[in-house]
C-alpha cells in the first residue's frame, strides 16, 4: 500500500513540496489552515454531547435542502475562517448556496465540504470534511466561473476523517498521502506515503435500499457480485455501507475495492446526489493519484466540466479493475464477465 513511509509532520511535508514547486505555494498555505481546523473539529467532535446538541437539527437547509446539523454550521464556520488566513480568493462551501469572496487577488479557490456524514452525528459513526484546491480562472467575470473547471485542474484535493483516529488524507503532486492527528504533539503525522489502491479486492460499498430504482446496469452488476462464487465472477464479495464518503474513500485506500452512488429513477436523482465540485472531484483526485479510478459510469470524473458550483454527479470510484468492470456494464447490460478478456488475463477472478 505505501512506499518508504516516514515519520514527517504535515507542516515539514507541506515545506518540502513548495521547495520543490513554488506553484503550489498558495495551495499548501491552505492545506496547513484546513488541517488545524480538521484537529479543531477532532477535539470538538470526539467530546460529543459533552459539547452540546452537536447533533440536533437547525432552523436552516443546506443547498442540497437537507436540514443543517448544529455541527453543520461550526464546521462550516470554522473552515472559512481558516481559509480566510490564507491566500483563497473564494470558497464555495455545501452549506452555502452562493461563492463567497474572501480575499480578492489570492491565486487559489476553495470548494469544500465541511461536515460529510453529518447525519451519523448521534451515531458516533465517523464523518469527516472534504475539499478541493483549484488555480484562480484568469478572467473570470465573477466568482462561480473559477469552480467550473475540470476536476483535472486541481492543485490538490483531500479530506479529513473524525473516526477512531483523526485522519488527513492529501492528493498532491501526483501522489496520496495520510497523516494521523497525534494528540501527543498536536500535529498530523505521515503514516502512509504514496498510498496505492490494492488491485485485488472483493468489497464494494453501494447503498442497496435503492436496488429498486437503479438502472438496468447496476442492477445486473450487483445481482452478479450478489451470486458470489456461484455467479460469473467466481468468488464471493462483500457489501459495505456507512453513509459516509469519507470513511468509504478510506478504507478503500487502505484495502482495496469500490464504492458507488449511481444515478437513479428516483425524482431528482437522475444524477445521483453526490456534488461534482467538492465531493466527486476531490475524492477522484484521491483515488488517482493512488492508481485507482473514477467515473461516472460513462466519463472520467475528472474531465466533466461542472454544469454549476452545485451541480450533481454519480460517481463510481476504487480498484481501476472493478471500475473499468462497471464501466463495461453501463456501456452494455447484457455484458458478460465470463466472456471478457479482463477476466481471462487476472486469473484472481477464480479465487
Amino acid at each position: 500500500m505505501t512506499s518508504s513511509t516516514q515519520a514527517v509532520e504535515l507542516q515539514s511535508f507541506l515545506s518540502q513540496i513548495t521547495d520543490r514547486d513554488k506553484g503550489l505555494t498558495a495551495a499548501c498555505a491552505a492545506i496547513a489552515e484546513i488541517g488545524a481546523a480538521a484537529a479543531e473539529m477532532a477535539e470538538l467532535i470526539a467530546l460529543g454531547r459533552l459539547y452540546g446538541s452537536i447533533g440536533a437539527a437547525t432552523d436552516h437547509k443546506n443547498t442540497d435542502g437537507d436540514v443543517q446539523k448544529q455541527l453543520d454550521l461550526i464546521a462550516d464556520e470554522k473552515f472559512i475562517a481558516a481559509l480566510r488566513r490564507a491566500p483563497v480568493a473564494v470558497v464555495v462551501s455545501e452549506e452555502l448556496n452562493e461563492p463567497l469572496v474572501l480575499n480578492e487577488g489570492a491565486p487559489i479557490v476553495v470548494a469544500i465540504d465541511p461536515l460529510d456524514g453529518s447525519s451519523n452525528i448521534d451515531a458516533n459513526v465517523s464523518i469527516g470534511t472534504i475539499f478541493s484546491i483549484l488555480p484562480v480562472l484568469p478572467g473570470a467575470g465573477e466568482p462561480t466561473a473559477h469552480f467550473l473547471q475540470p476536476g483535472r485542474v486541481q492543485l490538490a484535493a483531500g479530506f479529513a476523517v473524525y473516526g477512531p483516529q483523526t485522519s488527513l488524507v492529501l492528493a498532491i503532486a501526483g501522489k496520496t498521502q495520510i497523516f494521523t492527528f497525534d494528540r501527543r504533539v498536536g500535529a498530523f503525522i505521515r503514516t502512509s506515503a504514496d498510498v496505492q489502491i490494492k488491485e485485488d479486492a472483493t468489497e464494494y460499498a453501494i447503498n442497496a435500499s435503492n436496488y429498486r430504482h437503479w438502472d438496468p446496469s447496476v442492477k445486473i452488476f450487483i445481482d452478479d457480485c450478489v451470486k458470489g462464487a456461484d455467479g460469473p465472477f467466481g468468488r464471493n464479495y462483500n457489501m459495505r455501507w456507512i453513509a459516509s464518503l469519507v470513511a468509504e474513500a478510506y478504507r478503500i485506500l487502505l484495502r482495496g475495492g469500490l464504492f458507488l452512488y449511481p444515478g437513479d429513477h428516483r425524482e431528482g436523482y437522475a444524477d445521483g446526489r453526490l456534488r461534482l465540485c467538492y465531493e466527486a472531484n476531490p475524492m477522484a483526485l484521491v483515488a488517482e493519484n493512488a492508481g485507482g479510478a473514477a467515473t461516472d459510469g460513462h466519463r472520467r470524473i475528472l474531465d466533466i466540466l461542472p454544469a454549476s458550483i452545485h451541480v450533481r454527479s454519480p460517481l463510481i470510484f476504487g480498484s481501476v479493475w472493478l471500475v473499468d468492470l462497471v464501466s463495461r456494464f453501463y456501456a452494455d447490460p447484457h455484458f458478460s464477465p465470463e466472456r471478457a478478456p479482463l477476466f481471462a488475463q487476472r486469473g484472481l477472478m477464480r479465487g
